[in-house]
């Protein structure tokens, strides 16, 4: 068993972190009802490109709590009856033998992670919940060599929620660089208010509490719980879904938005104590990052490639939606992005001419324009504009 070590970390010289998720994702908050018509399910696995079906949905469970998941195609990996449709022995055998398949891939990915975690500030355990908040909201869809230098200097600058909060918002948009998506840094400035306002400037360790927060939705308040005070709690992030969609689903990808199985599925994975379940998040999420790539994932150095029910099925295509990335040139987001820039780096108002040079198409300049003073991103002062004081 790996040492407990402080703040419920599994190893403090390699402790936990990932590449992030959004939190404008939400969980499903109830598995769907069994539809009439058996051949006709009514389930489906999301509605962006990113989404990939099922093979198959799962029979519908006599306690709809408790839904049944496919464990994957291989023999070893077989879909778990319900106790309510067979003789309890049979179940009880079935839920044996599940969880012993389970309590094999943890010793080999707690392991692996022991050696390969890649050492981020915000995993030490000098780091604080703030300090891990901060870099949740960094994170999302953000990658981590990007993050690194704006994180060490705004912990450097705002060690504290209150250093934050006692500043005016444009100072966290200008700090806040060239990350991208700027709001993030608008809620979390707010967020930083807000916890000087209800929690006596201390990051709380309550899901509730931390999902009534300014952009912190479902997935951040899981992982500051994991990661800043060691809790059990299952962290869904784009890396654990896509190895968990793997490894126990035997699909190269998970549907677009997280559904009540994949959370069943990943609580059901959580090692029993809080220390180990927290690093065992941490753990699948590194795999993700560094192995169990969306490209050209390295399977022969995966440790859990033994157990894989998408590897024991020969690598199955994603069969759903074609996956797309995302434009850059000439969309909204360059046009906003090149006017945030203009704002950030100079001393005063951005005069009109100025911002016309930035952006010489009229229609899409002032439709960026537009959106970013109803962001709160940029203000108008004179003919000019500016962040916020």
């Amino acid at each position: 068993m790996v040492a407990t070590p402080e703040r419920g970390r599994a190893n403090p010289a390699k402790p936990e972190w990932h590449v992030g998720a959004s939190d404008d994702a939400s969980l499903l908050a109830s598995p769907p009802s069994c539809p009439a018509d058996p051949a006709k399910p009514e389930w489906h696995a999301g509605a962006s490109d990113d989404a990939s079906l099922l093979a198959s949905p799962p029979s519908c469970p006599a306690d709809p709590a408790k839904p049944e998941w496919r464990a994957g195609a291989s023999d070893d990996a077989s879909l778990l009856a319900s106790p309510h449709s067979r003789p309890a022995a049979a179940s009880e055998l079935a839920r044996e033998s599940y969880d012993h398949r389970v309590s094999d891939l943890h010793p080999p990915l707690l392991r692996w992670y022991d050696a390969h975690a890649r050492d981020l500030p915000w995993r030490r355990t000098s780091a604080t919940p703030w300090g891990v908040l901060v870099s949740e909201f960094m994170l999302q869809q953000t990658p981590v060599a990007r993050v690194l230098p704006v994180y060490d200097a705004w912990l450097a600058r705002w060690p504290r929620p209150a250093d934050l909060a006692a500043e005016p918002s444009g100072e966290a948009i200008r700090a806040w660089g060239r990350l991208g998506y700027p709001r993030r840094a608008i809620r979390l400035h707010a967020a930083a208010t807000a916890i000087g306002q209800h929690h006596g400037g201390e990051v709380p360790d309550d899901y509730d509490a931390l999902r009534a927060l300014p952009g912190v939705g479902d997935y951040t308040a899981s992982a500051v719980l994991a990661f800043a005070f060691g809790h059990r709690q299952a962290v869904l992030d784009t890396n654990v879904r896509r190895v968990l969609a793997r490894v126990a689903s035997g699909i190269e990808f998970p549907p677009d938005a997280v559904t009540a199985v994949e959370r069943a599925l990943a609580v059901d994975l959580l090692p029993g104590d809080d220390p180990t379940a927290a690093t065992w998040s941490v753990a699948l999420m590194e795999l993700g990052a560094l192995v169990c790539t969306a490209v050209t994932p390295r399977c022969g150095d995966c440790p859990v490639r033994d157990g894989c029910a998408w590897r024991s099925a020969g690598h199955p295509a994603h069969d759903g939606p074609p996956r797309r990335g995302q434009a850059w040139s000439g969309t909204d987001r360059q046009c906003r992005g090149r006017l945030m820039a203009l704002a950030r780096e100079a001393a005063g108002p951005v005069g009109v001419t100025a911002v016309e040079r930035a952006w010489p198409e009229s229609d899409q300049r002032a439709r960026c324009l537009d959106s970013l003073l109803s962001d709160g991103l940029l203000v108008r002062v004179g003919a000019g504009y500016a962040l916020p004081g």
